[in-house]
């Protein structure tokens, strides 16, 4: 088995910059399926909450490592993954827009019948435009709290445009901190139509996301082969700088959460006291915890950068009235900053520390960050396998992997990847100790 193992390991990592599948736990595979298969599967207009991947698709994309570990390390099948792991479902003929207003529903339906039925749209064209409008209505949903899409935007409406408009752009925004540029620019052609429909039919009297293309410049992020790919990621250098540009507590959290935490930038601008356990009377590492997080894990490990959490409270507390979260806005309605103050706050950080006005052809956003982090991590397996190497050939094995399997528990084999992580990250920071 050690040969086949050795095998399939080698043939993934020339096909992908992905870590090797057999080195990860269930919950790392849980990860990587949301990091990694997850996006290719957007990008080919497929749902991967609701479509699930067949194994000739994922063997296509470079992804049978991930069959082979969940067969031969976890005894299961990606079905069986599929539902017990990543508890998910398979869409039904009644499609879930994500939003039980039946007049938005109706409208939705009603736009892609008159596409099919003028525009001689084909079913499979027709699929993937739902798909790409529900993802929109879903984040709209979600960041605002309502169901319904049309009363904003309705001819008798008696909500400002500006509001409509700032409802659409923040679902947006959202979307943005998962999504690939030219998905991103799809979706937004495929609302941006939808809206417009709605307009030329007198049924809105605003389009909220006309013209936001030139706010975000998709375009230009989008890699010119003609290939879609993920946001790059900043590399151990670009950190470190932005670390050193860092002058203020509040700037050294938000360097530390986007790197070395690896959040979101709306996960970053909503951090609250109450999510920083510190002292867990049952793990053994600080972390953050998520009651709700879309795709990853309730709890972050805080492997580095506890020191620039405390500061920071610590600075807070001195405040009035201050309502627990660590980026607070006396203007904001939820009593916290926005993604987009995050977005800009990075920008500032950014030119500070002369970072480049272009890393493989996009701008520095938060994202890269993340990225970084996820590399890392990647990088992590490849240190432990490297070393365990030498105890395989002292125990005459011909595979590192085995031994890493077989021979050091699941508490060990967790030990050394918080142990390289952290390592991993300090050296990042430029620091000797987390």
């Amino acid at each position: 088995m050690s040969n086949e193992t050795s095998t399939t390991a080698s043939e993934h990592s020339d096909q992908t910059d992905d870590p090797a599948w057999t080195l990860l736990d269930l919950d790392g595979l849980v990860d990587a399926y949301w990091e990694l298969v997850a996006p290719s599967m957007r990008e080919e207009g497929l749902d991967p909450e609701t479509e699930r991947p067949t194994h000739e698709w994922l063997s296509a994309h470079g992804f049978r490592g991930l069959i082979y570990a969940l067969r031969e390390y976890h005894d299961r099948t990606f079905g069986e993954f599929w539902a017990d792991d990543l508890e998910l479902d398979e869409r039904d003929d009644s499609y879930d827009w994500g939003t039980t207003h039946d007049p938005t529903v109706d409208l939705l339906e009603a736009y892609l019948e008159s596409r099919s039925e003028r525009g001689d749209l084909s079913a499979s064209s027709t699929d993937t435009l739902r798909y790409r409008l529900a993802h929109y209505v879903r984040a709209y949903q979600s960041v605002n709290d309502t169901d319904d899409l049309l009363a904003p935007v309705a001819r008798d409406s008696d909500v400002p445009a500006y509001e409509a408009t700032d409802a659409a752009w923040a679902a947006f925004d959202a979307l943005d901190d998962d999504l690939a540029p030219r998905t991103m620019r799809r979706i937004h052609e495929a609302v941006d139509s939808w809206y417009a429909h709605l307009v030329r039919r007198k049924r809105a009297a605003v389009n909220p996301v006309a013209g936001l293309e030139d706010e975000y410049r998709w375009r230009r992020r989008t890699d010119t082969t003609g290939e879609t790919r993920a946001n790059p990621a900043l590399d151990a250098t670009h950190v470190r700088a932005l670390y050193d540009a860092a002058t203020t507590p509040t700037d050294r959290l938000l360097v530390v959460a986007l790197c070395a935490w690896g959040l979101r930038s709306g996960e970053v601008a909503a951090l609250h006291r109450s999510q920083l356990v510190f002292d867990p009377p049952e793990a053994d590492v600080p972390y953050v915890d998520f009651e709700e997080r879309k795709n990853g894990p309730g709890q972050v490990s805080i492997l580095y950068g506890q020191t620039a959490a405390t500061d920071r409270l610590a600075e807070l507390n001195e405040r009035d009235h201050w309502t627990g979260y660590l980026f607070p806005s006396d203007r904001s309605a939820a009593g916290h900053r926005t993604r987009q103050t995050i977005l800009s706050w990075f920008d500032e950080l950014a030119a500070s520390a002369d970072l480049p006005a272009e890393i493989d052809g996009q701008k520095p956003i938060p994202q890269m960050a993340r990225r970084f982090w996820y590399d890392a991590y990647s990088a992590t397996q490849e240190a432990i396998l490297t070393d365990v190497g030498e105890i395989a050939a002292e125990q005459g094995s011909a595979s590192a992997e085995v031994v890493l399997q077989e021979y050091l528990s699941p508490n060990r084999r967790r030990q050394l990847r918080r142990q390289y992580m952290r390592e991993r990250l300090a050296q990042a920071f430029g620091e000797t100790t987390p």
